[in-house]
């Protein structure tokens, strides 16, 4: 299984445009080889080198297995969207106070939808989606801060 997309390459700097000095949208993503027996599909957002801990950018939860992507400042056309580290639904982009911050793409299958409310955290999402988890796969981007 793979997730990637066609802004910017796994490991090199996620264009500006995707982040709090542009645009604020969310990348192109493209999605591969998903398992046959997959029911539904989860993305997590998360920049793991935030000074409080980590910051969850996007999380988005019972996707169909059909999805083979997500275009440029979209919304899933299924599943739901849950609640960010910046206490709302959707994606939030890049936004590091300082140096040079990975960001984690990461893309799971899971062999259940997930019995949430359509507004979940990710801390309901993660408690729930372990014991589901077929396959996954991870894009990472780097972004610093203009200033």
């Amino acid at each position: 299984m793979t997730i990637s997309s066609s802004a910017f390459k796994n490991g090199a700097s996620i264009p500006s445009q995707y982040t709090c000095d542009g645009a604020d949208v969310n990348p192109p993503l493209a999605f591969s080889g998903i398992p046959k027996d997959t029911k539904s599909l989860l993305l997590l957002v998360d920049d793991p080198d935030a000074p409080g801990g980590t910051w969850h950018h996007w999380t988005i939860y019972n996707m169909s297995p059909e999805t083979v992507g997500l275009a440029e400042n979209s919304k899933p056309s299924s599943g739901h969207e849950g609640i960010t580290s910046f206490g709302k639904i959707g994606y939030g982009g890049p936004c590091p106070p300082s140096s040079i911050h990975g960001y984690v793409f990461t893309l799971y299958a899971l062999d259940s939808m997930l019995d949430l409310p359509s507004n979940a955290t990710y801390n309901e999402i993660r408690s729930v989606m372990d014991i589901y988890i077929i396959d996954k796969a991870e894009l990472i981007g780097k972004y610093s801060r203009v200033k």
